[in-house]
């Protein structure tokens, strides 16, 4: 279905999806690098890419599971070498969030993906930094990094790449954990994951997309995380929504994603709208959008389209949950609500 497209919808309804203010709290940049940047980082770094063409690049983005969309999204990350590669790709992803009207991002990136090639840390953290100080001078949008653990490498890797960041600490607010739950349960990452928390770091996770709903409770228990990210596989376990929905422990949940690497079998199937009637911190987010198609407002604009009876109501509450979600403070949070209760009165009062 085409992301501009909401049959029967009412056009209020679509332009509030778009122009409302809203923040998004799951996105790995790495996985917002579209093939035409990636052939245009490869030009400029000398890098030899195993597709002949932006379309024979596009066209292998058919994905099983987590590991096949995994394999080529590192191939991606190849051809990010330089700090002027990093800001372009971040740089690139904030051009489309002003256009989705997203006023705040919290911000995934994965070290270990470029320092295994011998790219310095400072390097790609100090180009995403800048890259977020231009998007705050030219759009307005705040935004902040989380730091995430690759979990298919050892927890020593963690700690290593953990303290290779600390002379960045400035540029970095929270620390995650993605890559593949098989075989890598949460439990695995507890020592790190403590030594964050002792630096005052903020806490996420993967949880509850590929493993069951226990990775969601091991996440909460053992590694102290503020907030899951996916966790659509908590509907396993009406104890674990229970507690979810009664510790407001948010969800950062990606539609297209889930879709895209068979969590489930297509938008009609997701759960998000339970979620939110279960009374859950559930927010829509994009993940790795170059590689599931689309950014934050297609994910809205699709998932909507697939539940009729969603509405402003749902909206609304989607948004006002992404900024309660969010590391900001109090303020700003009201503000944005005000902001939003204006757009909404304007669009569909």
């Amino acid at each position: 279905m085409a992301a501009d497209t909401l049959p029967s919808r009412p056009d209020p309804l679509r332009a509030l999806l778009r122009r409302m203010p809203k923040a998004e709290l799951h996105l790995h940049i790495e996985g917002s690098l579209e093939p035409e940047l990636i052939f245009r980082l490869a030009a400029r770094n000398g890098v030899k890419l195993p597709y002949p063409s932006v379309e024979a690049l596009r066209a292998a983005y058919a994905f099983t599971d987590l590991q096949s969309f995994l394999d080529l999204y590192y191939a991606g990350a190849s051809v990010l070498l330089k700090e002027e590669d990093f800001f372009d790709l971040a740089f690139a992803y904030f051009e489309r969030a002003a256009a989705d009207n997203v006023v705040h991002a919290e911000i995934f990136f994965d070290p270990q993906t470029h320092t295994a090639r011998g790219v310095p840390m400072a390097a790609v953290v100090h180009g995403l930094a800048h890259a977020c100080q231009r998007a705050h001078a030219e759009y307005g949008i705040s935004s902040a990094l989380v730091l995430c653990f690759l979990r298919h490498l050892s927890e020593d890797d963690a700690f290593a790449t953990l303290e290779a960041a600390l002379p960045h600490r400035q540029h970095f607010i929270g620390v995650g954990l993605d890559s593949s739950e098989r075989g890598h349960p949460p439990e695995k990452f507890a020592r790190v994951f403590a030594r964050a928390r002792e630096l005052g770091l903020h806490l996420v996770a993967h949880a509850g997309e590929e493993g069951p709903a226990a990775t969601i409770e091991t996440a909460l228990d053992v590694l102290k995380v503020e907030r899951i990210d996916h966790g659509v596989r908590c509907t396993e376990s009406p104890a674990l929504i229970e507690r979810l929905a009664r510790q407001r422990v948010p969800l950062t949940v990606c539609p297209l994603s889930n879709v895209k690497l068979c969590v489930v079998p297509d938008l009609a199937a997701h759960p998000l709208p339970a979620l939110l009637d279960a009374g859950l911190c559930a927010t829509i987010n994009s993940d790795d959008p170059a590689y599931f198609g689309g950014y934050v407002v297609d994910n809205y604009l699709q998932l909507f389209a697939a539940h009729p009876r969603m509405g402003v109501q749902q909206a609304r509450q989607l948004a006002l949950n992404s900024f309660e979600a969010s590391f900001v403070g109090a303020e700003q949070k009201a503000r944005w609500a005000r902001e939003l209760d204006a757009v909404i009165e304007r669009l569909a009062g």
